[in-house]
């Protein structure tokens, strides 16, 4: 088998509510797709179309996350990360080696990399932005049939005058970050 290459990103750390998510991709070299790109970069109907392609042609892919409990236990980097260890973990298939986007790796049975603007960069990191993105955006959406006041089907969690509107209308709830400054400031922690 030819040397196989994990890409990883994850995808939610600014929000102030929902888990973070990550995503581990081993593309088919002879099953190329194009227009990967850095999911920031793409349309919401672009993100989910090439979603559905990378699931139908890579190797192996895997998503994981990690919940805003996590998160406020053991802060959003390392959550973060947990969530990266968690995808490549998932995955069917075990890579020689894993490009991680950003400056950090988790810790990881395999050699791994950290490749600064990875998903510009390397396809199967891209491919990684994607599935972390949209795996979020669903779950923001799930969220938003269960917490309608809180307008997470626009911001998905993140701090806009919106969102931070209705925390101070309805309060925090369980899927807030409770370890991020305005959640903290909205419950009365300076």
């Amino acid at each position: 088998m030819s040397h196989l290459l994990c890409g990883v990103d994850e995808a939610g750390r600014g929000p102030l509510a929902g888990a973070v998510f990550a995503a581990a991709v081993i593309l088919d070299p002879s099953r190329p797709i194009a227009g990967l790109a850095d999911s920031k970069k793409l349309s919401e109907k672009k993100r989910d179309y090439l979603a559905l392609q990378i699931k139908e042609h890579a190797l192996a892919w895997a998503i994981a996350s990690a919940s805003a409990q996590e998160i406020d236990c053991i802060n959003i980097l390392q959550a973060s990360l947990l969530a990266m260890r968690r995808a490549v973990e998932a995955l069917t298939l075990v890579p020689h080696e894993v490009a991680v986007d950003g400056l950090h790796c988790p810790p990881l049975a395999m050699p791994a990399r950290a490749v600064v603007k990875g998903d510009s960069l390397v396809a199967e990191i891209s491919a990684a932005s994607i599935l972390a993105k949209t795996a979020r955006d669903a779950e923001m959406l799930e969220l938003h049939q269960l917490y309608p006041d809180y307008g997470f089907d626009r911001h998905k969690g993140y701090p806009t005058a919106d969102h931070l509107a209705a925390i101070a209308r309805h309060g925090v709830i369980s899927i807030h970050r409770r370890s991020f400054a305005p959640v903290r400031l909205a419950l009365g922690y300076e």
